[in-house]
């Protein structure tokens, strides 16, 4: 992740991490307008089934965040979910910039 800043390849180890240990069909990271960051990995239960991005936004929302500055999603889709765009533009508007890759953290999207 040599051309990433070190905040965002923060986001790309936080999303990565996330996914491997509770073995996620995708992970996400995300920062926060005040530079906190939030990661999550997919929840698919038979009661309940929310992606990570979704979660992420939950967790900024939950803890009084503003807005996002950054999302990672690492799982392999190489578009963005229409539900995860929705509820980025609902907690933050259309300006944060999105990264997707591959599971390994290699991003696909800039």
């Amino acid at each position: 992740m040599p051309d990433l800043a070190p905040e965002d390849a923060k986001l790309v180890t936080l999303a990565r991490a996330t996914r491997a240990r509770t073995r996620a069909v995708e992970g996400a990271a995300v920062r926060d307008t005040d530079g906190r960051t939030y990661a999550a990995g997919t929840v698919d239960l038979p009661s309940l089934k929310i992606s990570a991005v979704q979660v992420c936004v939950a967790m900024a929302f939950a803890s009084g965040s503003t807005g996002l500055e950054a999302v990672v999603v690492l799982g392999g889709a190489t578009e963005l979910a229409d539900a995860d765009r929705a509820a980025l533009d609902d907690f933050a508007g259309p300006g944060v910039v999105v990264r997707l890759g591959d599971p390994k953290g290699t991003l696909h999207t800039r």
